[in-house]
Formats: structure tokens, C-alpha cells, sequence
């Protein structure tokens, strides 16, 4: 029985922990609550994306794996939002593209 506790009681709290941090590939661990998120369901390749306007920065869910983009204008953003297929758009105008984050700095969240 107190396995069982134990043991919902760590799933619960990484779950806490996930939701409050957004946690990219290549990049540091940010808190969630500077970021407005939407979870996408018209994509089979994207299924979330996350901005941070004041920083222009980007956490976008790939599948199951979360990257960060660095300089991304709100413009850029919303045309993702926006796009027919936002996988196209995504693949056209920011993968691999100027939002690099080892080219731009990545910002601090204290």
C-alpha cells in the first residue's frame, strides 16, 4: 500500500514539474507561466506551440520532443498559427533558419 502511495504521489509530481517548466533539446529548462501556449491538434507534426512575447522566444512541440527559438518576431508566430499547414510553414520559415538559438542569444527568466 505505501508503494502504491509512493508511487502516485512521484507520478503526480513530475507531471506538477513538467507543467511548470517547458524543457527544449538543446536548451535550458524555462518556466511555463512566462509563456502563452497553445496546444495544436490540426497538425500531425506540431502539437504545441509556446511564446514568450517580451523575450521572442519560441518552445514548439515536434511530435514528442520540444526545441526553442531565439529572436522570433510575434509576426512570425502568428503567421505559424496562421498557416494552412503549419508544418510546411515551419519547415519553410524557422527550422534551421535566422531564430537559431545558437546564433541568438537565449534569454534569462529569473
Amino acid at each position: 500500500m505505501r508503494l502504491t502511495v509512493a508511487t502516485a504521489f512521484l507520478l503526480a509530481s513530475t507531471q506538477i514539474l513538467a507543467a511548470a517548466a517547458l524543457c527544449p533539446k538543446y536548451g535550458e529548462c524555462v518556466p511555463a507561466n512566462r509563456f502563452e501556449c497553445t496546444d495544436i491538434s490540426r497538425s500531425s507534426f506540431i502539437t504545441r506551440v509556446c511564446y514568450a512575447a517580451p523575450e521572442q522566444y519560441m518552445v514548439i512541440r515536434l511530435k514528442r520532443t520540444d526545441y526553442h527559438y531565439c529572436s522570433i518576431p510575434h509576426d512570425v508566430v502568428k503567421a505559424l498559427m496562421s498557416a494552412d499547414s503549419m508544418g510546411r510553414y515551419y519547415n519553410q520559415n524557422i527550422k534551421g533558419g535566422a531564430y537559431d538559438c545558437r546564433d541568438h542569444p537565449v534569454p534569462e527568466f529569473n
